[in-house]
């Protein structure tokens, strides 16, 4: 970036289902704008490894609050969203008061992170809208049903476009959605990827005990969440073992999240052990083990409305370490892959089981796959390709 476009000014990011520097996406956009001479404050939540309430890291402050539940079900999605809410607004008035403020950055999960920014507003503070997930199609996926609770998501995702000046898109297809469903002017609505950042995500050298005496390694990187598809690649792996019989192949799935003990009780009672392995959450020299070391990476996220709309960060953090993968066949996991990855039908999980073992058994194949995830990274999904974008956004939100 030329200068510092943003000097003199203070922003405070919010986000609540993950804490910093964890969330990568909402830290590569936090050290953006401080390279931008912004004064960066976030709040977030507590977990694991970040218990500190409060700190500094590369001149960011970072205030954490704890949540009293790990949500699961409509009750605990409402004391969750209600206990971060008063956190967010007690913090948000502290960081006011001592720091100033021109702009408010809510990442959503969930819709609500707008009322903390309302009273702002009326002191002339700008609020821009990261639209990470779109949250009637999560609500969907996640509970299998619409009704109040989905009708309630829908209001909130209505309400959070009117109060922005400005919404990011991950996407394309969340780009339509701030245009269509929330109604807000083309020249509001900017993409911004969430790319890798090269200068940090590289391989280091491969660790063979990963793989457990097995030839082959498949990684997965992310949540352990209802609507991962996680249970779908369990089932891959099942058909892999008793009805291929490739017992060849080890399986080592990185994340932490609500579903994570469910996962594992399931792997035991099938018996599945010795194949699948979870490491929870993991620090960055673990995840970067895992990647380097894998042959291929694997996203199982179940077709419907949600997946088929969303970017996975994982699917980026693949091709950047030249890694194929194999996925089923969602609109924007086709965009971000193409060539890097083989394409299973739709939530079949014998079908997405004889994709691993067809691309394990051709490793030029593998190479070439990668070779062109990697290429597609470098030159048009990494990180600094996202820079221009969240300026501008930034730059509009403040003329306004």
């Amino acid at each position: 970036m030329e200068g510092q476009p943003l000097a003199g000014k203070s922003v405070l990011i919010i986000v609540e289902n993950l804490p910093l520097p964890f969330d990568r996406r909402v830290w590569q956009e936090a050290r953006t704008l401080k390279a931008a001479g912004a004064t960066v404050s976030i709040i977030c939540p507590t977990g694991k490894g970040y218990e500190k309430r409060y700190e500094v890291i590369d001149a960011i402050h970072i205030h954490r609050h704890p949540l009293p539940i790990e949500a699961e079900g409509a009750l605990g999605f409402l004391l969750e969203y209600g206990a971060a809410l008063v956190w967010e607004t007690v913090l948000a008035w502290r960081i006011y008061f001592k720091r100033g403020l021109d702009i408010i950055q809510g990442c959503n999960p969930p819709d609500l992170i707008f009322l903390v920014a309302l009273p702002f507003k009326l002191l002339g503070v700008k609020y821009i809208f990261d639209h990470h997930d779109i949250n009637p199609e999560l609500y969907e996926a996640k509970f299998g049903t619409r009704g109040f609770f989905w009708k309630l998501m829908g209001l909130f995702e209505k309400l959070t476009f009117k109060t922005a000046d400005v919404s990011i898109a991950t996407n394309e297809s969340y780009r339509t959605i701030a245009l269509t469903r929330g109604g807000m002017a083309a020249d509001r609505v900017f993409v911004v990827r969430s790319g890798p950042d090269l200068s940090r995500l590289q391989a280091v050298p491969p660790v063979p005990a990963l793989k457990d005496g097995k030839t082959f390694l498949v990684g997965y990187v992310g949540v352990m969440g209802e609507q991962e598809g996680i249970d779908l690649l369990i089932d891959a792996v099942e058909h892999l073992v008793h009805d291929m019989d490739r017992r060849d192949i080890r399986f080592v799935l990185v994340g932490g999240g609500p579903s994570l003990a469910k996962l594992q009780a399931d792997v035991a009672r099938r018996d599945l052990g010795e194949w699948i392995h979870f490491t929870g959450r993991a620090p960055d020299q673990e995840l970067f083990e895992v990647l380097s070391t894998m042959d291929i990476g694997v996203n199982p996220d179940r077709v419907n409305a949600m997946n088929d709309k969303s970017t996975m960060n994982k699917i980026m953090e693949y091709m950047a370490l030249g890694k194929p993968m194999v996925q089923f066949d969602v609109t924007e996991g086709r965009f971000s892959a193409q060539d890097a990855s083989l394409y299973a039908k739709a939530n079949n999980p014998k079908d997405f089981a004889e994709k691993i073992a067809e691309l394990l058994d051709d490793p030029e194949r593998r190479e070439r796959m990668g070779a062109f995830g990697r290429a597609r990274v470098e030159t048009q999904l990494n990180w600094n390709t996202q820079v221009e974008p969240l300026l501008a956004a930034y730059a509009k939100a403040l003329e306004s």
